[in-house]
């Protein structure tokens, strides 16, 4: 359970640094809602990351939900 967090926390960042970069190299300066603010890029690229490192996370691929028993 703890390296959920920790590969999730991981991609919060790198999708933070990546966010920002983006928004240091392509952002427009106003009238884009993501782009235009370097805290609005950082978050939204540290969300984006987070929710693709915990899709990417190994620990619960293959698992099968315990099976019910019939009474």
């Amino acid at each position: 359970m703890k390296r959920n967090w920790i590969v999730t926390g991981l991609g919060a960042a790198l999708g933070a640094v990546a966010g920002w970069l983006y928004w240091h190299y392509f952002g427009c300066t106003s009238g884009c809602a993501i782009t235009s603010s370097p805290v609005n890029s950082s978050l939204y690229g540290a969300f984006m990351g987070g929710v693709l490192f915990s899709m990417l996370n190994p620990t619960n691929v293959g698992t099968e939900p315990p099976k019910e028993e019939n009474k």
